[in-house]
């Protein structure tokens, strides 16, 4: 199962490059806003212009029964290969502390790759398919030990100037013990434009695996652009459930940059 769902994700995405290997007219939407995957659970909808390459990076700190744990760097790779087609990599995040089957400890997770589609502009809704493979590199204690495959399907739409209504739907394949534990996640959070450079979001997302119990998070937070290419953000999330941690607060800091232009 894992060697196939692996192989078969990679071959997907060899597929894609190929496919967008010919010129693409990279640069056109180069003065774009960035557009980010933070700090919300849900993924942006839409892709990072093409030849742009950005980072995204961030510090969150977790309590769960008078125990913290505290993760870094939290950081995305994004960039565009083609009008409407990413590359993503999320580099290996370091945990402190981790709370684990196997008790507390600390040490790097799994790396993931994966590529995201955009599917719209459908109807007045922005649409992205993200599969992505999760790799077996992380600490004894952290890593999963399998290749765990994940799809998630964000979406947004535009409800007036300044409110946006967005949300996401996922499945994922984690590995836990010697067995796989089918997972569903959705999500959705209302944003609001504050000012110009700074907005805001309410957001609510649950997930509910084969085994184990559901977990609900209610998550608030904010975004300001330093510049129409950086951007910092805050965000606490609280659990809901008694298979959620107690609350997570979370600071970052995302960048764009055009390395392409077209020829």
């Amino acid at each position: 199962m894992t060697r196939t769902a692996s192989a078969f994700f990679l071959s997907l995405l060899a597929g894609t490059c190929a496919l967008h290997a010919q010129s693409q007219k990279c640069g056109s939407n180069a003065q774009s806003t960035i557009a980010t995957d933070r700090p919300q659970i849900t993924s942006s909808s839409i892709v990072v212009p093409c030849g742009s390459l950005q980072f995204e990076n961030g510090f969150a700190a977790t309590s769960n029964a008078g125990q913290h744990t505290f993760d870094f760097p939290e950081t995305s790779i994004r960039f565009g290969i083609a009008q409407k087609t990413e590359l993503r990599f999320a580099v290996p995040n370091y945990f402190n502390n981790d709370d684990t089957p196997s008790g507390f400890t600390s040490g790097f997770g799994d790396l993931s790759l994966g590529f995201k589609q955009q599917l719209g502009p459908l109807h007045g809704f922005d649409v992205s398919l993200i599969p992505s493979v999760a790799f077996p590199t992380g600490a004894n204690l952290i890593s999963s030990h399998g290749y765990d495959p994940t799809v998630q399907l964000p979406w947004s739409r535009g409800l007036s100037k300044n409110w946006t209504i967005a949300g996401m739907f996922s499945l994922m394949w984690p590995t836990e013990g010697a067995q796989r534990n089918l997972t569903g996640q959705s999500s959705v959070y209302f944003a609001r434009q504050l000012k110009l450079p700074w907005d805001a979001y309410l957001e609510y997302s649950g997930s509910f695996p084969q085994r184990g119990g559901p977990q609900h998070f209610i998550d608030f937070g904010t975004s300001y652009k330093l510049s129409p290419h950086q951007q910092l953000d805050f965000h606490w999330t609280f659990g809901l459930s008694a298979a959620t941690p107690d609350y997570s607060i979370g600071i970052g800091y995302s960048v764009r940059f055009q390395v392409i232009q077209s020829r």
